[in-house]
């Protein structure tokens, strides 16, 4: 028979193809197999087989016993395989090593299948940044995830945590603890619920109420957050609160940076410092936690606070410190925090330094450095600054600035750049005011330059007094008297027992003293050189009567301290 030179080429090409096909299946399969197949190394001193019954049989290996799954090593002194239930247990120094992450135990019994593994006594597990040490534990080589549930302690390098359960996550080298957790660091103490830590960035993340207390004592209750044990920076989300001594810090979110000593307060923030009585609300707080000094932005307001007439003061900027601290150049802010940059935050403040020197200039002038040094407290080494907008508000007292500053230590504000104070029915301006206060209540003023009172007696008719400068004094928070010195001049209105009219009396003198009785100008002494004008009341226009630089701000005046929120 013959046969067409085709059909021996279909019959060779048959073949290749069976034997292609048959080449191919022990591979795929052995590639499917392979990450369960448990291989026995070299090295054991013994191996032993036991037959246990018709299904069981044992491979017992005694002495230096190497295994390997996949890319996971086993080492131990003895092991014993059970092949029908596809599993083997190893005892005394157990090793298993995996990538960078090696899990010790005294007893280990093992699923091939699932590849899953139950250590006990003596666990240790370690990913070459912290070590995990419990009693019990469960290792999923296939997740790489290792469970405990009846306590366990993370070391990495000087951080301590421990923990009743705890989930660890070889691949992100992260660690979830649960229940009773604890981390001691030498610089913090925290406990906490629930806990995400990464051994490799050693940064703690904050997932239910947690309480943190610092190695100052300071304390930090936050359910949101983080804090990097490395860097000594940290966030904290949903109203944390910050206890520092007498001062409590709260806002929607906080940042802090222990490296600067610089923390960010933003969102509804508020400093309350009970030791000066002081409380700061702003949208957001910038605190040097070394120098304790304070800027706030975005709507600042502060409240000094006493009984029964606390005095509320808002600016565009506020800024508080210690008052040795201006003996010494101030210490330079960062550029930004937590994305925030201080260098805008003080744009248009370029003349601070010198209006703080004119200032500190002024404040030495009255409290020496040699004196200052003995007698500063915690509660008088303190100042407070503000900056364009300034507004006071007392319910016996109000007042508009450009710029103010307030030390503790004399209890004195100073107003610079067109100020404005009111008491009551009587409104004081100059180019700058200083406004003495005892027992957080006014005591006496100073007005330099261009210095005028103005007292409303009724709308449209006004006493005035002005003069190159004026000293007033307070009885009870009320303007009780004026000495006006230095080209006193005054519009006084006189009014005969039934409070009506009688004549305006225009004077100029050296020196004049205004007397104030129930907010309303009672008498004005001449002391020297006095010479003026005394008009029948139908002879002038009220409205005519005005001293040079006369204004009647009174649109300007803070009504209630709500105005100040807005």
């Amino acid at each position: 028979m013959k046969y067409h030179p085709s059909f021996f080429l279909w019959i060779i090409l048959s073949c290749f193809a069976v034997t292609n096909l048959a080449a191919q299946v022990p591979v795929n399969a052995n590639r499917k197999t392979s990450t369960r197949i448990v291989e026995i190394l070299p090295g054991a001193r013994k191996l032993e087989y036991r037959r246990i019954d018709s299904i069981t049989e044992l491979q017992i290996l005694v002495g230096n016993v190497r295994l390997k799954q996949g890319n996971t090593l086993f080492s131990c002194d003895s092991c014993v395989i059970n092949k029908s239930q596809n599993l083997f247990e190893a005892f005394g120094n157990v090793h298993i090593e995996e990538d960078t992450t090696n899990v010790y135990s005294n007893y280990l019994r093992y699923l091939t299948n699932q590849r899953v593994a139950f250590l006990t006594g003596g666990v240790r597990l370690t990913d070459g940044h912290g070590t995990l040490t419990t009693n019990k534990l469960e290792y999923d080589v296939n997740t790489g995830i290792g469970i405990y549930r009846e306590g366990g302690k993370v070391v990495n390098k000087q951080t301590v945590l421990t923990s009743t359960e705890g989930y660890y996550y070889s691949d992100m080298k992260d660690v979830y603890f649960k229940d009773n957790v604890v981390l001691n660091d030498p610089n913090y103490h925290l406990t906490t619920d629930s806990l995400l830590y990464n051994t490799e960035f050693e940064t703690a993340r904050f997932i239910s109420p947690t309480l943190i207390r610092d190695s100052t004592n300071r304390t930090i209750i936050t359910s949101d957050g983080f804090y990097n044990l490395q860097t000594g920076k940290a966030e904290f989300g949903q109203n944390p609160v910050i206890n520092d001594g007498a001062v409590r810090i709260t806002a929607q979110r906080i940042a802090i940076d222990d490296s600067t000593g610089i923390s960010q307060a933003e969102g509804n923030a508020s400093i309350i410092d009970t030791a000066q009585g002081t409380t700061i609300l702003a949208g957001i707080i910038f605190r040097n936690n070394k120098t304790e000094s304070v800027l706030a932005t975005r709507k600042p307001l502060m409240i000094i606070r006493q009984e029964n007439d606390s005095i509320y003061v808002a600016a565009d900027t506020l800024f508080s410190g210690r008052l040795t601290d201006l003996y010494t150049p101030a210490p330079v802010m960062p550029d930004t925090i937590s994305g925030i940059t201080i260098a805008d935050t003080l744009t248009g403040m370029a003349s601070t330094d010198s209006i703080r020197n004119v200032m500190l200039r002024d404040t030495l002038t009255s409290i020496t450095t040699i004196d200052v040094q003995p007698k500063l407290t915690d509660s008088t080494n303190r100042y407070f600054e503000a900056f364009r907008n300034v507004r006071i508000f007392s319910d016996s007292l109000q007042a508009n600035s450009d710029s103010l500053f307030y030390s503790f230590a004399d209890s004195t504000f100073r107003l610079f750049q067109d100020p404005v104070i009111w008491s009551n029915k009587s409104q004081i301006t100059g180019d700058t005011i200083y406004l003495f206060t005892k027992n957080k209540k006014a005591d006496r003023l100073q007005v330099f330059e261009n210095s005028l009172i103005v007292n409303e007696v009724q709308p449209e008719v006004y006493n005035q007094i002005g003069a190159t400068r004026l000293d007033g004094f307070f009885v009870d928070g009320a303007i009780d008297s004026v000495r006006a010195r230095g080209f006193a001049k005054s519009i006084y209105y006189l009014q005969d027992d039934d409070s009506a009219f009688s004549g305006i009396n225009e004077a100029n003198s050296d020196i004049m003293d205004v007397y104030f009785q129930n907010s309303e100008l009672q008498k004005v002494v001449f002391r020297s050189a006095v010479t003026g004008t005394l008009w029948p009341i139908r002879q002038k226009n009220p409205g005519e009567m005005r001293l040079t630089n006369f204004q009647w701000l009174e649109a300007q005046r803070p009504k209630t301290k709500y105005e100040l929120f807005e």
